[in-house]
């Protein structure tokens, strides 16, 4: 195994309980969770939420095979024997401008022709208000399957578990080359029979996934705590909420009453080059900030006490992927969660672990194995046709948050969430 965060160590958890007696080795570049699996937003779910946008590209019944094979995410976590603060509130993601209503109609409707309603409740104003107070909140939809963890407990936790069943792990132990049957460390070789290279946004640049992912950057704001105003807005059954934007706002509450927000919109990679860019971009967090305001104003008075942000693994069609490097039968790779990891990476191990042990099973039957993944320009047209795409659909949502006519960033905006499918942000 390469790579220490949730997909790795989820994987190596699933190999050991498939198989006790095998022996798995496990290298981490840093400390397992120093990326992206210990920083991020904190929300577990499935796909129950992304129907909309599975049915166009999967078809219903392999979208609805997903969807059911998500469920399976939060049990596996309410396992754990560690507390990584779980709350499972469900999750909302409401409206809160005109050109988001559509989102929530969408899932609304995709649960309904699914025959599977009770997946994607929708709620008006009033009903929106009775969990959250805002006065931007036009209408939402409510999905059953959400819920929050503390990130980097659940990371830890793993890691604690993998130890526990035998998983020989070593810690600044970066992996310089990947061989058929070895991984090459700046002080030697790991010789085995297979190899997984679960390492997300910092494999963008290697050559067997470069053309089917990107990165970006995605920043969250924490405030200090602050209970009473939880109190005011009705903020108190744990639901994780994110809005209809392309480049989302995802918000929560924590066990000691702060409220975290993020925001989608950071910078876009280059060549798979992880920079300061993607943990100190202080426009991003700015961004962030901002949006925490104007989507909850009765936050006004909350101090943010902190900000940190990280990269993302955007696929090109924003479905994670898992697979064999082409040539290789012993190699294998999953990445491309493109902000919404958490919760999958869980399928992503079951996964991975089958195809390491050479199964043909129901998980190397899902579509986040089987699917074709389309390409993405090669660089720089990769980078470049991402940025006029954010920039295209930033000046979009932001005149029409401030209810500003813009008929061509309107019709742009409007054209490539439809597109790209999905929203992205790091939940």
């Amino acid at each position: 195994m390469v790579g220490g965060g949730y997909t790795g160590l989820w994987t190596a958890l699933a190999l050991k309980e498939r198989e006790p007696s095998a022996r798995v080795v496990l290298l981490e570049a840093a400390t397992c969770g120093s990326g992206p699996s210990g920083r991020n937003g904190g929300f577990l779910h499935g796909y129950w939420a992304s129907l909309a946008s599975l049915v166009p590209l999967l078809g219903p019944e392999e979208a609805l095979a997903l969807a059911r094979a998500g469920e399976r995410v939060i049990p596996a976590v309410r396992a754990l024997p560690d507390d990584v603060w779980l709350r499972v509130g469900g999750m909302l993601m409401v409206s809160a401008a005109p050109s988001q209503d559509r989102a929530v109609e969408n899932a609304v409707a995709a649960a309904a022709k699914l025959d599977v309603p009770e997946q994607a409740v929708p709620l008006d104003r009033a009903q929106i208000a009775a969990r959250v107070r805002s006065p931007v909140f036009r209408r939402g939809v409510f999905f059953p399957d959400g819920a929050t963890v503390q990130p980097a407990r659940l990371v830890r936790a793993l890691r604690r578990a993998a130890i526990a069943a035998g998983v020989q792990l070593y810690e600044q132990t970066a992996m310089s080359r990947v061989l058929e049957g070895a991984v090459l460390t700046a002080t030697g070789r790991v010789r085995a029979p297979e190899v997984v290279v679960a390492i997300n946004a910092a494999a963008t640049g290697w050559r067997p996934v470069a053309r089917h992912v990107t990165n970006f950057g995605s920043y969250v704001v924490l405030t200090e705590p602050v209970p009473e105003l939880l109190e005011e807005l009705g903020w108190t059954g744990g639901e994780a909420i994110l809005d209809g934007r392309m480049f989302l706002h995802y918000f929560r509450t924590t066990a000691d009453g702060r409220v975290l927000m993020g925001s989608g919109s950071g910078p876009i990679g280059f060549r798979g080059k992880l920079d300061d860019r993607f943990t100190r971009d202080a426009p991003t967090a700015a961004r962030a900030e901002r949006g925490l305001r104007r989507l909850l104003p009765g936050l006004a008075a909350a101090r943010v006490e902190r900000a940190w942000g990280g990269p993302i693994d955007v696929s090109a069609d924003h479905l994670p992927f898992f697979g064999t490097v082409p040539g290789s039968r012993h190699v294998h790779y999953g990445l491309g969660y493109s902000g919404h990891g958490v919760g999958p990476s869980w399928l992503g191990g079951q996964i991975l672990a089958s195809l390491a042990l050479g199964l043909d099973d129901e998980w190397t039957a899902l579509p986040l194995a089987t699917r074709r993944v389309a390409s993405l320009p090669p660089e720089p047209l990769k980078r470049l046709g991402g940025g006029v795409v954010r920039s295209a659909i930033m000046a979009c949502e932001q005149a029409d948050e401030e209810e500003r006519r813009a008929p061509l960033p309107a019709r742009v905006g409007a054209a490539l969430p439809r597109v790209l499918g999905m929203q992205i942000g790091t939940r």
